[in-house]
């Protein structure tokens, strides 16, 4: 899912995305649509869709990963057993984020799929502050099924799905109990978080295999924060996930970093293979000035159907607002 944090893709109006082949956003995340540009809009508008002008399905983030790197200023945020108290950035408001707070500001979005509070794991917490943090996770859970079983539609009528977060940070069991617990629960999907998921790869794998056995066929899987390149897309789906995002593709592309190379199936892996050093042809290199080639050949999107390394390059050189959007097409 391509990442619209803030109500917009970077770079990329929605009839671009859409052309591109994006199917689902993320659009929008519930802590940052609190700060700009507010709810009141976004109601009088009749949803995120028309706001934005997006009309394809779209996922809404709780807040709860934006509020864990908040938490670590405790002058700014603080999270306790019923929620998280922080102060929306140049304002002096203070929001009180319960688990109930985060579902009705994502039915006031309207958003198709919705995400339960959650308390997100640092890599570094013990086994014990792990457990605790989780089993307030699994707390938060069940007051937003509640809410979502009291309120099962947007404010605009439509229905929602739910998804839980798996948390236990890098710990084997408690990731497992917490797969079974949002397993068993009346969610629609089943994500997974914590910190290291989607930085770490190697770990990102290794934890999905911890708790593949425990999450059933019949709900989505979703890897969040996954896609810094495209091989990591292709290792989480080899490992039977559905859904990923990742504000990668589209920062990348901004800073000329664009992806170029074949993808590779055998019967035990996947693999994106490229000449350039992780997949990232960066068009700055002045060894692209006289290349008259696409990005990628092969590549149907716009942007290597109808322009040149050589073009491309130039754009880049003048810091033409341009070439952001041509980039970014098609890295997404």
């Amino acid at each position: 899912m391509p990442v619209g944090t803030r109500a917009g893709v970077n770079n990329v109006m929605p009839p671009a995305l859409k052309q591109a082949g994006s199917q689902i956003i993320l659009g929008g995340n519930t802590y940052h649509m609190l700060a700009s540009p507010g709810m009141e809009v976004i109601e009088n508008a009749g949803g995120m869709h028309p706001f934005m002008g997006w009309h394809g399905p779209m996922l809404t983030d709780s807040g709860g990963f934006q509020v864990f790197s908040l938490s670590k200023n405790q002058q700014i945020c603080v999270i306790d057993e019923a929620g998280a108290h922080f102060k929306l950035p140049n304002s002096q408001r203070v929001i009180h984020m319960t688990p109930e707070m985060s579902l009705a500001t994502q039915k006031s979005i309207g958003a198709d799929i919705i995400m339960a509070f959650d308390q997100c794991t640092p890599d570094a917490s013990t086994e014990t502050e792990a457990a605790l943090i989780m089993e307030r996770t699994h707390r938060w859970l069940l007051q937003s099924i509640a809410f979502h079983e009291a309120f099962p539609k947007s404010c605009y009528g439509a229905s929602q799905a739910l998804f839980g977060i798996v948390q236990g940070g890098v710990h084997p069991e408690l990731r497992r109990e917490s797969a079974r617990f949002i397993a068993a629960s009346a969610t629609d999907g089943i994500a997974i978080g914590g910190e290291t998921v989607g930085f770490n790869m190697p770990k990102t794998v290794e934890l999905i295999r911890w708790i593949h056995t425990e999450l059933p066929e019949q709900k989505l899987r979703y890897t969040m924060g996954v896609g810094m390149s495209p091989q990591d897309l292709l290792d989480v789906v080899a490992e039977g996930i559905d859904m990923f995002d990742c504000v990668a593709p589209t920062r990348n592309a901004r800073h000329g970093a664009l992806y170029c190379g074949e993808l590779r199936v055998h019967k035990h892996w996947y693999r994106f293979e490229s000449e350039f050093p992780e997949g990232r042809l960066h068009i700055k290199k002045a060894c692209f000035a006289q290349d008259l080639s696409p990005i990628m050949p092969g590549c149907s999107c716009y942007t290597c159907t109808h322009y040149t390394r050589a073009y491309l390059h130039q754009l880049f050189k003048q810091k033409s607002i341009g070439f952001a959007a041509l980039a970014s097409i098609h890295n997404i």
